[in-house]
């Protein structure tokens, strides 16, 4: 009878040993089944610290082609009296066009809508933190948004002022600043959006889901066509909505009649070579991710420039007897502007040709074709940028083939280079060299209209003969 209290204590430890383990057990299942589903359950992809850093240097280096690269490129080309008006246009429209971006452009040019135009779900940059991502050109890999924000603003800086080379040392500042608000809208960002918006690889997992995705991107994107880094989104455009600008506004006074040399050659060299460097971050920076792609589109833009700066220099060599620095500087440019599309997608030795072509038909452009039309284009906006992202356009279609080394065409859904098809890759391309010509001439007609009627286009005689720094901005680049 004495061990019977025992025995009692003895079941009771053992019953509450049992239930321990059974609760234990439970917590043990319990984990496993969790961390089961959280296997089951990708991960959503994070950036890459070597990556963003990256295309943080990339967009100091694009900011670093508008100021001050392009502005002393095309100061050093104006005569001194207009120095400063040059400088001024650049800069603030850099500034300008960079706070519409973040109102409003950003939003229309990469946000799914349709073809033609985003929405403007992300107006005000509602919705991008440093904790978004966005898409590269690889699956499962991202970046933070705010930095392809912040690269993407550069793009859409720098084109506008692209522009301003046309019709410069004539054009009132508040017409070339309402103009640029104008066809930034209307052309940069629908230009932008119909090239270069998609859903991203992560999208095309299988035929059905790529047809669904693509069905989403924007227009020239739905017809093939390649840009790697804005042959037709910033060259063209801006090339033709310069074209349409020196027509309207009118040759400078004295024309063919007064010494219009520039008036510092070399701040036009040294604003080329700005541009040459700077134009690393435009074109690698493009691949989004520091890969062997961004060095491949490195070295493309270092031949190509090197070929055109070449080419330049001979054609205008035999054709002038003497080769000219600011021969040099603008074959160089040409080069730039005609590797950009295809830097991604071409080799080294289709690079060279590139360049060749470009630095030579460039030459050709800004002599005979300008004298034989009659157009005063300042400073060779067409004849550089417009010709030559043309040339550039149709060549990726010629060179991105890997018969002739270049890298070829990805396909997300096999996850593969696919057969490459040069004539249809050749007729995408005209597509969008076409389309980009069309829409831009016809915005950039209309908007110098509406500019023309609400302030008028050009400042009056007695200005154009001072100069635009004095009389518009109330100062001189240089002191006797």
């Amino acid at each position: 009878m004495k061990n019977i209290p025992t025995s009692l204590v003895t079941l009771a430890c053992l019953g509450f040993s049992a239930a321990a383990q059974a609760e234990g057990a439970t917590e043990i299942v319990e984990t496993v089944v969790e961390t089961v589903q959280q296997a089951a359950t990708p991960a959503a992809p994070t950036p890459d610290k070597g990556d963003t850093a990256w295309m943080i240097v990339a967009t100091v280096l694009v900011t670093l082609m508008v100021i001050p690269g392009l502005a002393l490129f095309y100061g050093g080309m104006v005569r001194a009296k207009n120095m400063l008006s040059v400088l001024m246009q650049v800069f603030v429209i850099f500034s300008l066009m960079a706070v519409l971006w973040a109102v409003y452009g950003y939003s229309i040019a990469f946000t799914e809508g349709g073809v033609f135009f985003g929405s403007l779900d992300k107006a005000f940059l509602a919705g991008v933190t440093p904790d978004s991502t966005a898409a590269t050109f690889s699956k499962g890999v991202v970046i933070p948004e705010l930095i392809y924000v912040a690269f993407q603003l550069t793009f859409a800086c720098i084109t506008p002022a692209l522009i301003v080379g046309a019709f410069a040392e004539r054009m009132k500042f508040s017409a070339v600043l309402l103009f640029m608000v104008l066809w930034f809208t209307f052309s940069y960002l629908p230009i932008a959006h119909m090239v270069w918006y998609w859903a991203g690889p992560d999208a095309y997992t299988d035929a059905a889901a790529g047809e669904k995705a693509t069905a989403t991107a924007g227009f020239l994107f739905q017809k093939g066509a390649l840009d790697f880094a804005g042959g037709t989104v910033v060259h063209i455009n801006a090339g033709i909505a310069g074209l349409v600008g020196c027509l309207l506004v009118g040759k400078r006074i004295g024309y063919k009649k007064e010494s219009m040399a520039p008036h510092s050659v070399p701040m036009t060299m040294i604003g080329a070579s700005l541009l040459w460097v700077g134009w690393f971050g435009f074109n690698a920076g493009s691949n989004l991710e520091a890969t062997g792609t961004a060095a491949l589109a490195f070295v493309n833009t270092m031949l190509a420039t090197a070929a055109a700066t070449l080419a330049w220099s001979a054609v205008e060599w035999i054709a002038r007897g003497k080769p000219s620095m600011l021969g040099g500087a603008s074959g160089a440019v040409a080069g730039l502007v005609a590797i950009t599309p295809a830097c991604g997608f071409i080799g080294p030795m289709g690079s060279i040709v590139l360049g060749l072509a470009a630095g030579a038909v460039c030459f050709w452009s800004v002599t005979t074709l300008k004298n034989a039309l009659g157009y005063d284009d300042s400073l060779d906006v067409f004849g550089v940028h417009g010709v030559g992202g043309i040339i550039g356009a149709l060549g990726t279609g010629i060179f991105a083939s890997p018969a002739l080394g270049g890298a070829g065409v990805y396909d997300y859904v096999a996850n593969a280079v696919a057969e490459y098809d040069m004539v249809s890759q050749v007729i995408s391309q005209c597509w969008g060299v076409g389309v980009t010509i069309v829409w831009s001439g016809v915005v950039s007609l209309i908007a110098y209209k509406i500019v023309d009627l609400l302030v008028g286009l050009r400042v009056s005689e007695e200005t154009e003969r001072e100069g635009l720094d004095i009389r518009e901005h109330g100062e001189t680049a240089y002191h006797p």
